[in-house]
């Protein structure tokens, strides 16, 4: 890489770093923050969800945006709006000026990632550069997610939860200085209409989605505003695609999403995010209900995991390079798969600690594999005009992923628990949940992988 690259990378990768922090940060701060604004114990909830659901279903919408108006000037804009809302969230004396903050961090969020995300491949041109770009994009947001936990522990004990939000002002306003100079802009020379139908289409239809998931986590599956949410999500997303083979700029083109690098590399990568964030939620419950630990002894055990993302994502573009997209999609399911097969043998004793240590490590390293390999194959074989569309999929894969995976996992838990309360139902609930959790993501590397058989690029000779 030139200087100006790594400039360029160390930028982007700073600014996705943080916003993946901000999916974390605040869950271990939770009860100290409803006790400090007054939140119900059913309203806490509300303070990830109301960010979950701007985050993701506003993500395609900002990634056409920034082909229109410039993918700069958007990742610009968005660090700007983040770093306002972390100020209006640490200054917060209720629960809807909290809320208010979150919502728009999310729609920050929604903007910032696949702008970033775009500016990045298009930085750096298909091939081994943009792999080890990739590489160490999906190392450093899968590290936020830990870190976040971590440092929003010792942000809580040490100052006060109102930190979790100021630590982002300095590094926002450090970007928003310097990136109109460092960062080069790249746009279509012409400029489309917005594709406003099939705008209000998808993000209605990934709200309700997200919604809907996020209900039937608290309240089951069969609930009335469960059920209503997932229909009505499903009917708007129906009409998406419908409004997309009519439109004459459609915001994802019908080709686009009928490409098998898309369709798969997407859906190996939403099985990553789903599967890899619910199995934090399980060991949480482990470490926390069964094994009695603290929240902040808790996020410090997630450090581990951390690591193992950090090793995945630095060996990720080496793997895609060597061994080609799907053969590393493949491997890094299998292992992940594996290791987290492994945690179903966890028990009541302290000792499982260095199991899960292990295995959390281990599974890490492979998450990561299968998350560059789904990066550079929903990235790869689309100009540059369409990196927009390509990376807002990619990270609207990623956001629904992440807001997939619990409900899910918890339904399982609670099915197997029932009424039954203490620390071995915990453990066989998060037990059978592990076993799910490892099925999914083998199943989901091994379809991906038969389905991108010839479709992906080839490694390189020697």
């Amino acid at each position: 890489m030139s200087g100006h690259q790594k400039l360029v990378l160390a930028l982007l990768l700073g600014s996705q770093f943080m916003i993946a922090v901000d999916f974390s940060i605040l869950n271990v701060a939770l009860p100290v923050v409803g006790e400090g604004l007054g939140f119900s114990l059913a309203g806490l909830q509300w303070i990830a969800t109301s960010f979950a659901l701007a985050a993701a279903g506003f993500t395609l919408l900002f990634g056409r945006v920034a082909d229109l108006v410039g993918r700069k000037n958007l990742f610009v804009g968005g660090m700007a709006v983040l770093g306002l809302s972390s100020v209006l969230g640490g200054l917060a004396t209720s629960p809807e000026v909290l809320l208010t903050a979150r919502v728009l961090q999310g729609l920050a969020t929604a903007a910032v990632t696949p702008a970033g995300l775009a500016l990045l491949t298009t930085a750096f041109k298909e091939g081994p550069l943009r792999e080890r770009a990739l590489g160490l994009n999906g190392a450093l947001m899968s590290a936020g997610f830990t870190a976040g936990a971590i440092l929003g522990g010792l942000l809580t004990d040490l100052l006060s939860w109102r930190w979790a939000f100021f630590i982002n002002v300095p590094v926002a306003a450090l970007v928003v200085i310097l990136a109109p100079s460092v960062i080069t802009d790249s746009r279509p020379e012409k400029r489309q209409k917005l594709d406003v139908p099939g705008a209000v289409a998808v993000t209605g239809g990934l709200l309700l989605l997200v919604l809907g998931l996020t209900r039937a986590g608290e309240t089951g599956w069969t609930g009335p505003a469960t059920l209503a949410a997932l229909a009505a999500g499903a009917v708007l997303l129906v009409a998406f695609v419908r409004i997309e083979q009519r439109a004459t700029a459609p915001l994802v083109p019908i080709r686009v999403l009928k490409q098998r690098s898309v369709v798969w590399g997407n859906t190996a990568g939403l099985i990553a995010f789903a599967t890899e964030t619910s199995l934090v939620f399980l060991l949480t419950l482990y470490l926390q209900e069964v094994l009695g630990h603290s929240a902040l002894a808790t996020g410090l055990a997630f450090g581990v995991l951390g690591a193992g993302t950090v090793v995945g994502g630095v060996l990720g573009g080496r793997a895609v390079g060597r061994f080609g997209n799907r053969r590393a999609i493949v491997l890094g399911g299998t292992v992940q798969a594996a290791a987290t097969l492994s945690l179903v043998a966890l028990g009541t004793s302290g000792a499982w600690i260095w199991l899960l240590l292990a295995a959390t490590f281990v599974g890490g390293v492979g998450n990561m594999l299968m998350i560059v390999g789904f990066m550079v194959t929903a990235t790869s074989g689309l100009p540059d005009e369409e990196q927009g569309r390509a990376t807002g999929l990619a990270t609207m894969t990623q956001q629904v992923g992440i807001a997939l995976g619990i409900p899910v996992m918890s339904t399982v838990v609670t099915a197997r628990t029932g009424a039954a309360h203490g620390p071995e139902a915990v453990l066989s609930g998060v037990s059978t949940a592990i076993l799910v959790n490892s099925a999914l993501v083998l199943a989901g590397a091994v379809l991906a992988g038969h389905f991108l058989a010839g479709g992906t690029r080839r490694p390189k000779d020697g």
